[in-house]
This record gives structure tokens, sequence and C-alpha cells, in this order.
């Protein structure tokens, strides 16, 4: 993986307002919470073989159900993140495995 430029980070500084270490944690740990939710949401959508409002490339009778919470562990601390579900229970996610809490 490449460095990111240095123009964006600037750019996500000055949007961002971030002026301490905490406030970039706070960003860094927001980040990585959003970018953790995608994944899944991501994994669900080659699960199905459909995204999310794509009924024309739907092959399948398994459909998106709705969210499950799950607290874990990461090295950013304890963050509430929504699993999503499918209909026939057969979504196994990869990045945050069921019945696995610390990541």
């Amino acid at each position: 993986m490449s460095a990111v430029p240095k123009g964006f980070i600037r750019q996500i500084i000055n949007e961002g307002n971030l002026k301490t270490t905490d406030d970039l944690h706070a960003f860094l740990r927001d980040l990585f919470k959003d970018a953790l939710q995608e994944i899944l949401e991501a994994e669900l959508d080659v699960e199905l073989g459909f995204s999310k409002g794509d009924r024309k490339n739907k092959e399948t009778d398994n459909r998106r159900n709705g969210y499950t919470d799950k607290t874990v562990k990461t090295k950013f601390g304890d963050m509430e993140i929504e699993v999503p579900r499918d209909r026939n229970g057969e979504f196994e996610p990869v990045v945050v495995p069921k019945n696995i809490r610390d990541i």
C-alpha cells in the first residue's frame, strides 16, 4: 500500500479542524470504524452477489436482513459496529468473524 499524499493529509487536518493529538486519535478511531463498517457491507455484497439497491443483478432468494449490534475491542478501544445480516443466516464475515470480539 502506498503512502497517502501529503496534500490529502493536509486537507483532512484543515477540514477536520485537527489541532491536537487527541483530535487526531478521535479522527483515526472514527475512520477505522467507518472503514470496518464498509468492509462488512462489501463482504455481504460479495456473499449475496449484488449490492444494496441493485435489484436487476439479484440472482438469489437470499437478501439483506438488517443489522446486529456488536461491540468489538480494537487498538482504538471498544467500539460499537453494526454487522449486516442476510435472511438465510449464511453470511460469515471475515473481517469480524462471528463470536469474536477482540479484533
